[in-house]
């Protein structure tokens, strides 16, 4: 028999190799972190009966988690990690909690009254401070699910992802055969959904997809409906 030296051994086949985690198509982490940071000072302008919890909590627990995402995979979104799939799970989770529970505040207020409803610029910045809200976690939230999100997108793309943009309906006629969405293709998402009420340029093919998407249209036409109604009932 012939022995092999361990210098002939193929690297790819020797189990005690760790997995490669260079990422072709890797994304900067400042634009999400952007968003994220932004969402908290929204939070920390919205009037107290709007606040799920104290003025600082919702921030705070952003900020941690932030944080730690920063810390375990800085500058470039490439690393898949199962600890940073959670925490980013967990982030987009506190996030969506966080301007459900200002919608429906809001919403209440608008139908019973409340200090906000007297006046219309405090009602139209407190609207709008929670319609923003809701694009941003919507945007997020969008970012981190579809096809397995930034890190795997980084490494793969699914031959059918629940997000379909432009560049992947028709790669061959925008010379994109190896695009990757990036954080503001899903932020123009979630704010033109909360616009137009329905899909413009990307489509939802996956039925979470269509469920948040339709989820997101509903939260928007209530705020935008009810709060314009309110003002100029005010400013009669």
């Amino acid at each position: 028999m012939t022995e092999h030296s361990p210098s002939d051994r193929n690297p790819a086949s020797d189990p005690r190799e760790p997995e490669p985690q260079q990422a072709e198509y890797d994304e900067t982490r400042w634009p999400m972190a952007a968003a994220v940071i932004v969402s908290a000072v929204l939070t920390l302008l919205l009037p107290d009966d709007l606040r799920l919890g104290p003025r600082w909590a919702l921030p705070l627990a952003e900020g941690l988690l932030l944080v730690a995402l920063i810390s375990g995979d800085p500058v470039r979104i490439s690393r898949r990690s199962a600890a940073l799939r959670a925490a980013s799970i967990a982030l987009v989770a506190v996030l969506a909690c966080g301007a459900i529970w200002s919608t429906v505040r809001l919403i209440d207020d608008l139908i019973h009254g409340g200090n906000e409803t007297n006046s219309a610029s405090a009602l139209l910045l407190a609207g709008g401070s929670v319609w923003a809200s809701t694009i941003l976690a919507f945007s997020l939230l969008y970012f981190e699910l579809d096809s397995g999100g930034p890190a795997a997108r980084a490494h793969h793309m699914p031959p059918t992802p629940a997000l379909a943009f432009p560049q992947q309906l028709s790669p061959g006629e925008l010379n994109a055969s190896r695009w990757r969405p990036r954080y503001v293709d899903y932020l123009y998402l979630g704010f033109t959904n909360s616009t137009a009420l329905s899909p413009t340029d990307a489509m939802p093919l996956a039925p979470w997809a269509k469920i948040v998407m339709m989820l997101q249209s509903i939260v928007s036409l209530v705020i935008l409906g009810l709060v314009i109604a309110r003002a100029v009932n005010v400013l009669a």
